[in-house]
């Protein structure tokens, strides 16, 4: 019987597939990051994570293919050495440090979130506007 509960967990890879991982909770915490190094990283107007307690992220093929790089003082950014696929991030500072944020658009289960923000907006391109209808 379905009850339309969320899956015991959520399925994720990298674009070459070289990736995969699992997602062992309740995905929190759903950011849209406009800050220069997300939007750097992800080569896009802005990063979208969501967040799970660190222990709830498990690579579980591929992990010889993961590399890290800093990206700021105690945070550190993982992706896919064989396509360049944006991992996760994770910061060591405060109650931040027992969570990690991981790219929504490398979800390969279908997730809708019940909320969403938008952060760091004093960093969004003058090019992206926020909200606004594609023209035509």
């Amino acid at each position: 019987m379905n009850t339309g509960a969320a899956p015991a967990f959520f399925e994720g890879s990298c674009l070459c597939g070289g990736v995969r991982y699992e997602v062992r909770s309740r995905i929190r915490a759903v950011s849209h990051c406009h800050c220069s190094m997300c939007r750097k990283a992800h080569g896009a107007a802005f990063a979208t994570y969501g967040s799970v307690p660190t222990g709830d992220f498990v690579v579980k093929a591929g992990d010889g293919l993961v590399r890290s790089r800093g990206s700021s003082p105690g945070v550190t950014r993982t992706f896919c050495s064989g396509c360049g696929s944006p991992l996760t991030w994770h910061s060591i500072h405060g109650d931040a440090a027992a969570w990690i944020s991981f790219s929504l658009g490398t979800l390969d289960t279908p997730f809708t979130p019940s909320k969403q923000r938008h952060v760091h907006l004093e960093s969004a391109p003058s090019w992206h506007g926020i909200g606004e209808a594609a023209p035509g």
